[in-house]
């Protein structure tokens, strides 16, 4: 097949702020895929970004659905990311959509059952199993491996986030769980599988959100232990462990770049894979071989996947008595 054989794929952006801008950024990096259409409820910023791809700035959502796209990415805030999946869904267009992908499992399965309807693509944007890192880690463990991973400990907590930054909004469903745990939630389940008990310590802060979690969590091959936070600064590693060794994937962990491999019998092998662009354009490379091959799902960043992932997030907001309106 020569490029001139290859589908391009025109996005559509529902929302303008810092997620949107990086994402538009990482299509430099993707073959035959640029942005078509940006729609944000400022117009304002939306306008700007437009100007700076060259696409067009709708003046609703539905003119943004309606503006010949051939894909959504939802960058909105959390808060609002299960209504525009579904309505871009319902609309016949397939759905890219920043993580986390609802604030809760009730909400999930309000966007798998569109999608479902739609028989359209969706996947929650989860980029670190993209990274080259992490890919080739994953090929070396299975000609090399350190036996069934056992145990994942991983974490982050960022101290500098200023107090108006929508992590801290009630509103908008914001809080360490949803906007940083779900990385460390991912990390979790794809080496250990579903998790079966979560159990969590933490704090709420003055507007309402989690500013500190801590979790152990059995899954059905093993243990995590996790943190998330807004008020301590913990840019970490991750630890894989299994009977034949460990991996320690090196900070910043969920933009893995370098990792180590001690095995029990002494060896020590380090692998190192830089990345290129912002990191969010190896997601959405994978999401457009996706919709040009006709499927439904991603087998990477699977429905189950995201399952799993909100249901850790709504066992730990239960256990800090965390509720955001309507729920």
């Amino acid at each position: 097949m020569t490029d001139t054989d290859i589908r391009p794929i025109r996005w559509g952006l529902i929302g303008a702020g810092r997620i949107a801008h990086r994402f538009a950024q990482g299509l430099a990096h993707v073959p035959h895929a640029s942005v078509g259409a940006v729609w944000s409820r400022r117009a304002e910023p939306a306008d700007a970004l437009a100007r700076e791809h060259g696409a067009l700035a709708c003046a609703s959502v539905e003119a943004l659905f309606a503006s010949g796209i051939d894909a959504v990415y939802v960058a909105t805030l959390q808060d609002s990311h299960a209504d525009y999946a579904i309505a871009a869904l319902r609309a016949g267009l397939p759905v890219l959509c920043e993580k986390p992908a609802t604030i809760n499992g009730a909400q999930l399965e309000r966007v798998l059952d569109a999608a479902r309807d739609a028989q359209r693509l969706f996947m929650e944007a989860m980029k670190t199993p993209f990274y080259p890192l992490y890919r080739r880690l994953r090929e070396h463990l299975a000609r090399d491996p350190v036996g069934d991973v056992g145990l994942v400990r991983a974490g982050c907590s960022v101290a500098n986030v200023p107090a108006s930054h929508p992590s801290f909004s009630f509103e908008h469903a914001g809080g360490a769980l949803l906007d940083i745990g779900v990385y460390e939630m991912f990390l979790a389940t794809d080496w250990l599988g579903a998790p079966l008990d979560v159990q969590t310590i933490g704090r709420l802060g003055p507007t309402g959100v989690d500013t500190f979690a801590s979790l152990n969590c059995r899954h059905e091959r093993g243990i995590a232990q996790l943190f998330c936070g807004l008020d301590l600064h913990g840019y970490g590693d991750a630890l894989l462990a299994g009977p034949l060794g460990h991996v320690t994937i090196h900070a910043n962990w969920w933009n893995p770049v370098r990792a180590t491999i001690r095995y029990a019998d002494g060896r020590m092998v380090e692998l190192d894979e830089p990345f290129e662009g912002g990191g969010l354009n190896y997601e959405t490379a994978h999401f457009c071989d996706l919709l040009r091959a006709g499927e439904r799902e991603s087998p990477v960043v699977t429905h189950d996947t995201s399952r799993r992932m909100i249901a850790m997030a709504d066992a730990a907001r239960a256990a800090l008595g965390l509720r955001f309106a309507g729920e």
